[in-house]
């Protein structure tokens, strides 16, 4: 299998750690790719050109990142990214974590890509408000920080994220997930691996 991404991508990252969770990692190269030209494989084998795509065996080009677990669950014994028994849960958590990374990605894009004289603050306050939700409505229901699926990898994901670009001081806001984060951290030792030297 072939992964192109890159090593500071949120979506990329949460691939990458189930692929060393699960014991893919062997059996997947990882290629950089650039979202911002317009020339090269990503483009190539992804018409909207984001990160991560995945090439099969086959030739076959998956994306987005949630499509990706949903293919990587196909190779195991039994689906442990999207547990059968706890699928819907999952699956709800991996979205709302899915959502936290977008909102700061695009306060990032605001922030990096914008001219200065065209950012536009309003924007940022309603991205950083759907972070703050997502994180509140988290408090209390955190997935299992010991099970390595979709959910939890994607909340420890858009958390690392957050601290790299710090859209907002999540964990002054949420101490209690700065300990989910934690535990998550000791039990999924792919979380620290897969960090990108910024």
């Amino acid at each position: 299998m072939l992964l192109i991404s890159t090593p500071t991508s949120p979506f990329g990252r949460k691939v990458k750690i189930a692929a060393i969770a699960y014991g893919l990692k062997a059996s997947m190269q990882v290629e950089v790719g650039d979202p911002w030209t317009e020339v090269g494989q990503l483009r190539e084998v992804n018409p909207l050109g984001k990160m991560p795509t995945l090439i099969t065996p086959d030739g076959k080009a998956i994306y987005d990142s949630g499509v990706i677990l949903e293919y990587l669950d196909t190779l195991l014994d039994q689906p442990r990214l999207f547990p059968t028994e706890r699928r819907l849960d999952t699956l709800v958590m991996h979205a709302l974590a899915d959502g936290i990374i977008e909102a700061g990605l695009l306060i990032t894009y605001e922030r990096m890509r914008r001219p200065a004289e065209f950012s536009y603050a309003p924007w940022i306050d309603h991205q950083r408000g759907k972070i703050e939700r997502a994180l509140t409505s988290v408090l209390g229901a955190e997935p299992d920080p010991h099970a390595a699926d979709a959910g939890s990898i994607t909340l420890a994901c858009a958390l690392g994220y957050l601290d790299w670009r710090k859209q907002l001081d999540w964990r002054a806001a949420y101490p209690t997930l700065v300990t989910w984060l934690d535990a998550f951290r000791v039990s999924v030792p792919a979380f620290d691996a897969t960090k990108a030297e910024h």
